[in-house]
């Protein structure tokens, strides 16, 4: 028997590649596929609202794929799931939520405001990845940089050396390296993040859809999770870990992952659809 397709979308600033360990977790069950980099194919730009980079995950999926998928996506990834099976529910079987809690309500109207007003890099992620640095003598200097950091400290030796490696490029004037997930399309990505998802998910979505969120994770925090519970009832799931718990912590994450889609697939099933 073939093992059901999964297609993973990544996190703002962090290529596929850096999952490959919670991938190898999760081949056991599944085909795993995932577009190396979002965001930096000029014919898909950073636009307001993500339209364009929402139609570069579909155009992936209709080149890859000739049934319909299971989508995973953290963070940033997560959001674009969303927005791909909401605008294509025929090519989407279910979506898997990684610490990508939906935004509505007042704090998607303060959003919608602030960057109408331009402020809203003030209080978001995007007043440090503009000034992130992004070069180094050589990989080895990076990755005392990032091992140093308490965020990156914490995630297995293995995944942060991936995230070096498909991470990192070398420099133009080939001088060092540089990051490849250049830091203005980060920033970018930020500053146009979807604040109409609440309005897209507030009627009965199209497929089963379920959330995966760290127990530490201050983006659960700062978004709320009431609309995201709303959305997804009784497909709702805590881990130990923060935002980023699918690099701490890959085992625990794909176990999780494997669990929520096979109750998610139950549930398609129910309703009679494969």
């Amino acid at each position: 028997m073939n093992r059901p397709v999964l297609h993973f979308a990544h996190a703002n600033s962090y290529p596929a590649g850096t999952y490959r360990v919670f991938f190898e977790h999760m081949k056991k069950h599944y085909q795993v596929h995932a577009l190396d980099m979002h965001a930096h194919n000029p014919a898909y730009p950073v636009t307001n609202g993500w339209a364009a980079l929402t139609r570069e995950l579909l155009d992936d999926l209709q080149a890859r794929h000739r049934e319909p998928v299971i989508l995973a996506g953290h963070s940033m990834g997560g959001m674009l799931s969303l927005l791909a099976a909401k605008a294509r529910p025929d090519l989407v079987r279910c979506v898997v939520l990684l610490d990508s809690p939906v935004v509505a309500g007042w704090r998607a109207a303060l959003l919608r405001v602030a960057k109408h007003a331009g402020a809203d890099k003030n209080f978001s992620p995007a007043k440090f990845s503009e000034k992130r640095r992004n070069h180094w003598p050589s990989v080895e200097a990076a990755y005392e940089h990032y091992a140093a950091k308490p965020m990156f400290a914490i995630w297995p030796e293995e995944v942060l050396r991936d995230y070096l490696k498909h991470g990192l490029k070398p420099a133009t004037d080939g001088q060092g390296v540089t990051l490849r997930f250049t830091r203005e399309t980060e920033t970018a990505v930020y500053r146009s993040l979807p604040h109409h998802i609440g309005s897209l998910v507030r009627r009965d979505f199209p497929v089963p859809v379920g959330f995966i969120g760290g127990v530490d994770s201050v983006e659960c925090r700062q978004a709320g999770l009431a609309a995201t519970r709303k959305l997804v009832g009784k497909h709702f799931m805590q881990v130990p870990g923060g935002h980023l718990f699918p690099l701490e912590s890959p085992e625990v994450a794909a176990a999780a992952t494997h669990d929520m889609i096979t109750s998610l697939l139950s549930s398609r099933a129910a309703h009679g659809q494969k």
